[in-house]
């Protein structure tokens, strides 16, 4: 995958602005526990109360709950509240809220640090409840006092018994107490005595808790919007990125096959070539269009959810180490044992789809043959081997998803049991349990994502790693750094001393080759199977480069030519005619876009083609099918060979390219091509010796070298090899 680093380089800027909005998503998800412990905590627990410190107190609650704090916090409230009368500006933004005014209220200064005034209420609170309780404990009694619940308590009443000496005398010892006390305990008894002191104030406690849960889901609708907006911006961008990618992947993947010579061929099969440009580059587009979303996403929500779940209740926290720790080990296990096979996968993907190639591409050998069972079971064979890998890479993870439930649902469990006990010793609210709850399980979903990633990554690194292999694949047919461009062709093609050996091969395939193809003559190449005729071809456009020796045209070394301009020069009919998915017209004029009519149509003439193709109801504009599988063996080659008649090329490269021509066709063809291709140099190779038994030279190849060359009645007399080639197709009387 680093590898194709390179590839993402372009969308820098873009990957920055998917992490701004992973991050922007991940704090959405990560804030609306918090929203919804509020709601649960201070909206439904409370009553809608968010500060132990009134905004506005009348006198005796003042002093009743100044009567109760330490030092401290009895100077820090008198010097945040101010005694206002009717006539107050403060007083009258009031009146509106609460009914039940007197003369004089205390109300709190803009500037008050809140925060320490909601403590010192709640420390307040704390001791007042807990000298009640004393009280109510050594009379027998449940005293209503001892409940601050609004809906109950007298406010009056609990004035008039806190303000009695005894219940003051009791209280000192608590209010020392109340600084050590638990935060979550001291909060609520709090809340519940600003309600008190509210209600006093004829303040309409139903709306104060309708007006913050709506406030507060207002929030959550808003947050959970953003994070939504956040996700669809961020999924439409990693789309762009990994198409992107893609996109450029598969370019270059074609460029770069598009330059092999043959010999880069010969390491790479066109099965696994396919392949790597269509498996493997959506392995690589899937991984970076899953990897901007989880694999930055999963660790925003794991930390995040880590560190709030932890602000939380610090008490649950082993709960989500235990299940980090287990989920770890399920992940490395499955990580290991299925990492192999998605290396084993890749190569069978490959070989089912060489198989499905040659069967395809042989349909008419099969039948003939009558191998039909045989390729339905050789494709079987390598459907099952890769159904095989993938149950079991599946079977692994099959495991993964219900493991990942199940400590899920445990954790769950065991917060809502350890949570439970918390509540009840009023360490925790249930607010902040539910909200561990949500932290816990978006902790273990961020693994969860990991988790997938583990799958998908190591399919990726691969596929990538075969990517990289045929972009950074050394191609060993190069053009020069200063080519020589040759202005006026003649076509003199000369062999000097050539030797040729393929890639790790033991020896030489040709070997000590030298003879010159003039213009205006034709030279023919003829010799056993596996002599060399096709590979000597093959030097001459460069699709090998020679080992040692050169090949010349007009002087000039072909390598010091651009591949380019070499194969402008040459109209090249292949030993297998390959058309293309079109019309006769379109595949004619392949080397000549710009060909007239009466140009292609001259050439098939030549050819020998016309008569086929005016035949056609469509004429030059017959349909063509892919690979030319609607035409014959004979219309196919005559069309090959008048594709390249249209270049008019001066070196003309046939490489049996008549083999399946009848003996009155090739006999015409041949005529019609020495008047066509008049002053070019045009270089037969064949197996059949009436197609070049009137070349002007003639090359006999044995072995990978010239055992003869001359004129047809030369080499009958001074060649063996040529002699029984000859009487091998022909009655000794007719040689």
């Amino acid at each position: 995958m680093l590898r194709l680093r390179k590839y993402l380089k372009p969308y820098i800027l873009l990957i920055l602005l998917c992490f701004a909005l992973l991050f922007g998503q991940g704090m959405a998800d990560l804030f609306l526990p918090e929203l919804m412990s509020d709601i649960v905590n201070t909206g439904i627990q409370r009553g809608g109360i968010e500060h132990s410190s009134p905004e506005a107190i009348s006198p005796q609650g003042f002093e009743t709950a100044v009567r109760f704090m330490n030092e401290d916090d009895a100077k820090l409230v008198r010097d945040s509240y101010k005694l206002v009368s009717t006539g107050d500006e403060r007083y009258k933004r009031l009146a509106s809220s609460y009914t039940g005014l007197g003369n004089d209220v205390y109300v709190l200064d803009d500037g008050a640090d809140r925060k320490k005034t909601d403590e010192a209420f709640s420390r307040s609170g704390f001791t007042i409840m807990l000298t009640a309780a004393d009280i109510s404990s050594s009379v027998g009694s449940g005293d209503k006092t001892s409940s601050f619940d609004s809906g109950e308590t007298d406010i009056k009443a609990l004035y008039t018994f806190t303000s009695l000496p005894f219940f003051v005398e009791a209280s000192k010892k608590h209010i020392a107490d109340s600084a050590g006390a638990d935060s979550t305990m001291y909060e609520s008894i709090g809340a519940a005595m600003a309600k008190l002191y509210m209600k006093e104030l004829g303040a309409d406690l139903s709306s104060v808790q309708t007006g913050y849960i709506l406030i507060v889901g207002l929030k959550m609708i808003l947050v959970t919007l953003a994070g939504v907006t956040a996700s669809i911006i961020l999924s439409f961008f990693a789309s762009k990125i990994s198409s992107g990618v893609a996109r450029k992947l598969r370019s270059d993947i074609f460029k770069k096959v598009e330059s092999f010579s043959n010999a880069e061929f010969d390491r790479f099969s066109t099965a696994s070539l396919i392949t790597r440009t269509t498996n493997d580059i959506t392995q690589i587009q899937n991984i970076i269009n899953m990897g901007i979303r989880l694999i930055c996403y999963a660790p925003i929500l794991g930390i995040g959810g880590a560190i709030l779940a932890a602000s939380t209740t610090t008490s649950m926290s082993w709960i989500i180490i235990s299940a980090i720790g287990l989920l770890l080990a399920i992940m490395l296990v499955v990580f290991f044992v299925a990492m192999p096979k998605f290396r084993q996968l890749q190569r069978l993907i490959d070989r089912l789809n060489l198989v499905t190639r040659e069967s395809l591409n042989g349909i008419s050998v099969i039948r003939a043959f009558g191998t039909e069972e045989h390729e339905i079971k050789r494709f079987d064979k390598a459907n099952t081997d890769l159904m095989n890998v993938n149950l079991f890479v599946n079977r692994v993870m099959t495991f993964l998803m219900p493991a990942m439930m199940l400590i899920m649902n445990g954790v769950s469990m065991l917060v809502v049991w350890v949570g439970a006990h918390q509540i009840e010793k009023a360490e925790i609210q249930v607010g902040d349990m539910m909200a561990f709850i949500q932290y816990s399980m978006m902790i273990i979903l961020s693994f969860l994502m990991i988790a997938v990633m583990f799958i998908i990554i190591p399919r990726a690194s691969v596929s990538g790693g075969r990517i990289a292999d045929v972009l950074e694949c050394e191609i060993s047919v190069k053009d020069p750094e200063e080519p020589v461009k040759l202005q006026d062709i003649k076509g003199e093609i000369v062999f000097d001393k050539v030797c040729f050996r393929y890639n790790n091969a033991e020896k030489d395939v040709l070997s000590d080759i030298s003879f010159t193809a003039s213009p205006g003559k034709t030279t023919a190449i003829i010799g056993t199977t596996g002599s060399g005729k096709t590979t000597l071809l093959n030097l001459i456009p460069r699709f090998y480069d020679v080992t040692q020796g050169s090949v010349k045209i007009d002087g000039v070394d072909v390598r010091n030519m651009t591949q380019h301009d070499l194969r402008e020069a040459i109209g090249l009919v292949p030993q297998k005619g390959t058309l293309f998915s079109g019309d006769i017209s379109s595949n004619l004029r392949y080397g000549r876009r710009d060909a007239g009519d009466d140009e292609i149509e001259k050439a098939a003439q030549v050819a020998q083609a016309e008569e086929f193709i005016v035949s056609k109801p469509d004429g030059y504009k017959a349909p063509i099918a892919q690979g030319g599988t609607n035409v014959s063996g004979g219309q196919k080659q005559r069309l090959a060979i008048a594709r390249a008649l249209v270049k008019k090329a001066p070196v003309y490269l046939f490489d049996d390219s008549f083999s399946a021509l009848d003996f009155k066709t090739d006999a015409a063809l041949r005529k019609a091509l020495k008047k066509y291709t008049g002053d070019s140099t045009v270089i037969i190779v064949a197996q059949r010796i009436s197609t070049i038994m009137h070349s002007d030279n003639i090359l006999v190849l044995d072995g990978g070298r010239i055992v003869g060359m001359g004129t047809h009645n030369e080499l009958l007399k001074e060649c063996e090899q040529y002699r029984e080639i000859a009487v091998s197709q022909n009655s000794a009387q007719e040689v």
